[in-house]
């Protein structure tokens, strides 16, 4: 008898000790949220909407932690080298995990597919190639034949060689023939004042930066990355029958590579909601940002198919051997 009252003893104990059927395991505290840009970008305003959310759902605080640098490697490599304990988890525009590892080499030594974990895509930036409104252009074909015949002619600017503008300009002469000259600035905003003042004539600059001056009529839009639903008038590459649309800007959410299964699930459940909240749409509508949510094997497919046409792109333009 005094055997079984131990047994008892023994079972009620450990029942005790279990936790309850449904408690929460992960996550018990903070996360932090790693944006390897400057505060202000238009993915840090994004993850920060995205972050409050994320909060809600997942019942504890998401720290947003700013850390550019080197081409956004240094936010990105931080989480690589983070503990794999789901605690730390990064945002990241597309630059950071393909054009940057291709053009940049020995700054970015990390490989996304192997040193993290895809949680899901859940943003895209348009780009946009857009022209003064007395061009004496007004489609995409127009200019494309103009700057043919017209070599040097057009010219056209973007934030920096290798940047996702400077591809796009890349991708439409290789597509197309055409003769766009490509004009790097030290940001949209130098950029975007060179084409208003004609010293460029066009440029590939974010959909959310060129926006005011469509709307003022001082820049026309001649094709876009991605459709975006302000602009049904402007077509894409696709829409114009080109085998492939323009590079966009995107970004998605990553942790460690190797952490527990327990945690990915729990944190692409939370991020597929957020993604595809209305009101977080609203909000990053204004700015020219689009909701669009895909799951981390489509992701992955969508690094690899990007990975192969910069390095195309790149090899042709002469920035890579």
């Amino acid at each position: 008898m005094n055997s079984a009252l131990a047994l008892l003893a023994l079972v009620l104990l450990l029942l005790g000790a279990a936790p309850p059927l449904g408690a929460q395991t992960y996550p018990t505290g903070p996360i932090t949220l790693v944006i390897p840009l400057a505060p202000g970008d238009a993915t840090d305003v994004a993850g920060r909407a995205m972050a409050d959310e994320l909060a809600k759902l997942l019942k504890v605080p998401i720290v947003p932690m700013n850390r550019p640098g080197a081409g956004m490697a240094i936010g990105t490599d931080s989480v690589v080298k983070a503990k794999k304990d789901g605690y730390t988890i990064l945002l990241t525009p597309n630059a950071a995990l393909v054009s940057a590892r291709i053009l940049n080499p020995e700054t970015v030594t990390y490989d996304p597919l192997k040193d993290l974990t895809p949680l899901g895509l859940t943003t895209r930036t348009p780009i946009l190639i857009a022209v003064r409104r007395d061009a004496p252009y007004k489609t995409f074909a127009e200019a494309v034949e103009f700057s043919k015949k017209n070599p040097g002619k057009v010219r056209v600017g973007s934030v920096g060689t290798g940047s996702v503008g400077h591809l796009d300009v890349e991708m439409i002469n290789s597509l197309t023939g055409a003769g766009l000259t490509m004009v790097p600035f030290k940001g949209g905003a130098p950029g975007i004042t060179a084409m208003l003042g004609g010293h460029v004539e066009g440029g590939a600059f974010s959909l959310g930066a060129l926006s005011p001056h469509l709307k003022s009529g001082a820049l026309r839009g001649l094709v876009l990355s991605n459709k975006f639903p302000g602009h049904p008038d402007i077509p894409t590459l696709s829409q114009l029958g080109h085998r492939q649309n323009l590079l966009g800007v995107w970004a998605a959410f990553f942790a460690p590579a190797g952490v527990p299964a327990e945690v990915t699930r729990t944190l692409v459940s939370a991020i597929e909601k957020v993604a595809n909240d209305p009101a977080i749409a609203a909000k990053l509508a204004g700015i020219g940002i689009l909701q669009d949510w895909a799951p981390p094997d489509r992701l992955v497919a969508e690094i690899r198919e990007e990975h192969r046409v910069v390095e195309d792109l790149a090899k042709k333009a002469g920035l890579v051997k």
